[in-house]
């Protein structure tokens, strides 16, 4: 009989602010109800099926602290709030976020969930937005806070709690107590389901391998540098390298790993498929012996390997285990036949369930006739949560045909892939492993792309305050631990896989503020401010604001104050349009302006009522500084930093006036323009006392070039 190894790989990102005990996004406890949940309890219904699951520990962390409710669960929160307790601002993200999810398996076949899915639009912006929340009814907003959170239980969770067939029968008009029972139905599952796939693995038709602890692409936490050899000619950001959290990443997933599931992990699917030689000793180092990856990584590392090259390599030799060696330290190895695979997880659903599992059976019997070697396998791996939506019942009646086709046939024998490997003692040798990921064999989604280069930069500038903060003082054990966790965070991969032109998601932005904020987090916890770059978010970086562009030379008086003439050849930045989705009424200020001549920058807040406490024009580019007009004391300077964390204060002084406007002129040596045609970029902040009660702009920066001697000429006009 043919060996069939399937599996099944869960993850979630770290979605928790550790300093607030906050989960910022749901989908870890939706995926239980839904995914987790049905996965299980549909492969329970058939004992002879052997298959392995594979849970990122950062998912597992999650799940436990959702289930001790240590961590808040920010929109179940929103849920558990009766309408009349919600604010303007939380029924605005109610009706933004509690549409997303699979409109047409999900929302259309219940006409009331369609009902007000309509009644906020398909389209919508943010003005549109703002009218719907005053549109929605108390009914309509305790209807929505119930389907949205029931329509996220699976089959499993049905059969489970016949109740919520019965709400969704019902359809509408529900109470505050069914709401909530939906919700306590979501954290009894929570509370359940690891337990459930520990049975399966002590009745042995489950195994259950893991990856690094924080899901970060281990080739590029060891050294970013690696990426040259998949991707030579791209620009690589200043080169990160920390081969020791590569090792921490996988001490802490096995520590982890036998608590919650009795045992260390064998196996391990590395962080999208990625791969590289150097990470074999630290596998082998944390109790790993063996990894599965994608088939490109195979046909491209016998490319490179001396003992390959040359040859034409037979597709059929991917249907076997491998030795892979790096210093001396081997691992066995299983790589994922992409096709197969990924039409389970992309495509099965576009065809009848009885299509899909064919198609499957169909093309591995075709493998199993052609394989020749004496322990032939298929190995199906794939994300094992997220294709579920797009089966109009979850998937359910595509797996039980699929699971009960492979358990009946004479052809094949389902393994889990350690009971596999033991019995093979004798592989074929790999000994230069290809440097890549499950796409496209390199890590082209991760690095080498202008917002992706900028997350690589931000996460070592921070790693490398926190080393300098750990020799240049004594900190306690649980700070430092505390302060390292967050850095791990941050090297996940998730961020990166959302920065760049290559995947976008209505949470772009919440998955940006995710990572700055695990970021600042290593700041505050050491008693340091945060750089402010870090509030700036990084997929906004190159969006243009909502502001004109300097024209002309400008040279305001200070001493008499200046004219409306004055500065004729400023830019002018609109505070009024760059509202976000709650509308703020009561503006400080009403225009900002700024401009330059050969020697200095400079700036004008017109103000509408109350003098702020201070204003604070941080400069991102092209160095760090910032410029503060302190109004209380009627003064004005300016402080540079190396490192966005400790500034030094100038003797410059500055040109500084104040009335119902806020004017500086700053030397422009001293913010560092150097070069003619540098970007210039800078943030406007307004505090009273610490607190921030304006921003300018509320998201990006304000970018401009630096003037040349040519400047009057290049933008002459008539």
């Amino acid at each position: 009989m043919f060996n069939v190894c399937i599996l099944w790989h869960m993850h979630q990102p770290y979605y928790v602010n550790p300093l607030t005990k906050t989960a910022m996004m749901p989908w870890v406890r939706l995926h239980s109800v839904k995914g987790y949940l049905d996965m299980i309890d549909i492969s329970s219904r058939f004992p002879e099926l052997r298959m392995s699951f594979n849970f990122t520990p950062v998912l597992v962390r999650q799940i436990r602290e959702l289930a001790d409710r240590s961590v808040i669960d920010l929109w179940e929160t929103w849920s558990r709030k009766t309408p009349d307790q919600l604010t303007e601002e939380e029924k605005g993200h109610i009706l933004e976020n509690f549409f997303k999810i699979n409109w047409d398996n999900l929302i259309t076949p219940f006409p009331r969930y369609r009902q007000l899915l309509e009644i906020r639009g398909r389209n919508y912006d943010l003005t549109s937005l703002r009218q719907s929340v005053r549109h929605f009814s108390d009914k309509d907003y305790r209807d929505l806070q119930t389907w949205y959170n029931l329509s996220w239980c699976g089959y499993s969770a049905e059969k489970r709690y016949p109740e919520l067939t019965e709400l969704k029968k019902k359809g509408s008009g529900f109470s505050e107590e069914e709401k909530l029972r939906v919700l306590n139905i979501h954290h009894e599952i929570v509370s359940m389901v690891l337990g459930l796939y520990r049975e399966a693995q002590e009745r042995e038709q489950a195994e259950i391998t893991t990856t690094p602890f924080f899901h970060p692409i281990m080739p590029l936490v060891y050294d970013t540098d690696i990426a040259r050899r998949c991707m030579p000619g791209r620009e690589l950001p200043s080169r990160f390298t920390a081969p020791e959290d590569v090792k921490a990443h996988l001490h802490l997933a096995q520590e982890q790993h036998e608590a919650v599931f009795g045992r260390k992990a064998r196996g391990l699917w590395p962080s999208e498929g990625s791969i590289c030689p150097e990470i074999l000793p630290p596998l082998r180092e944390a109790g790993i012996e063996y990894f599965c990856t994608d088939e490109g990584n195979l046909f491209r590392s016998l490319q490179e390997d001396p003992q390959w090259r040359g040859q034409m390599v037979d597709h059929v030799e991917l249907f076997q285990p491998w030795w892979c060696e790096h210093e001396g330290v081997g691992l066995k190895a299983l790589f994922r036949e992409r096709p197969l695979s990924d039409f389970l997880g992309f495509n099965a659903a576009r065809n009848t369930p009885e299509g899909a599992a064919e198609h499957l059976i169909h093309h591995s019997e075709h493998i199993a006739s052609v394989c020749r070697h004496p322990h032939g396998v298929l190995t199906l791996a794939l994300d094992g949560e997220n294709a579920w939506e797009s089966f109009p019942d979850g998937g359910e009646k595509f797996l039980t045909t699929w699971y009960h086709r492979m358990v009946t046939s004479s052809s094949f024998k389902t393994r889990r892939m350690g009971d596999y490997l033991d019995e093979v003692h004798e592989c074929p040798r790999i000994s230069k492993l290809h440097s890549g990921s499950w796409i496209n064999s390199d890590f082209d989604i991760w690095i080498g792309d202008a917002e992706e280069n900028t997350g690589w930069e931000w996460l070592g500038k921070t790693r490398d305050f926190l080393v300098a903060q750990i020799h240049g003082k004594e900190w306690p054990e649980d700070v430092l631990k505390k302060a390292w966790m967050e850095i791990y965070a941050a090297e996940g991969s998730d961020w990166f896989w959302w920065y760049g032109p290559d995947f976008q998601t209505d949470c772009d932005f919440l998955f940006d503020e995710l990572f700055r904020t695990h970021l600042q987090n290593v700041y505050r916890l050491l008693s340091a401010e945060p750089p402010k770059y870090l509030e700036v978010p990084i997929c906004l970086n190159t969006a243009p604001t909502i502001s004109t562009q300097p024209f002309d030379f400008i040279s305001p008086t200070f001493n008499s104050g200046s004219s409306y003439f004055d500065w004729l050849g400023a830019a002018r930045f609109d505070i009024q349009r760059q509202q976000t989705a709650m509308f703020q009424a009561d503006r400080i200020a009403r225009g900002l302006y700024y401009g330059f001549n050969l020697e200095k920058f400079f700036f004008q807040l017109e103000l509408l009522s109350k003098t702020p406490q201070r204003v604070i024009l941080y400069f991102h580019q092209p160095q760090v500084s910032r410029v503060i007009l302190d109004c209380a004391i009627r003064d004005a300077w300016l402080e540079t930093s190396p490192d966005g964390v400790n500034f030094t204060r100038s003797a410059t002084k500055l040109d500084f006036s104040i009335s119902d406007r806020l004017e500086v002129g700053v030397p422009s040596s001293l913010l560092g323009w150097r070069n003619e045609g540098e970007t210039a970029a800078f943030v406007v902040q307004l505090l009273d006392g610490k607190l921030e009660r304006e921003r300018y702009p509320e998201r990006g920066l304000i970018e401009f070039t630096t003037p040349s001697p040519r400047f009057r000429m290049q933008n002459w006009f008539i």
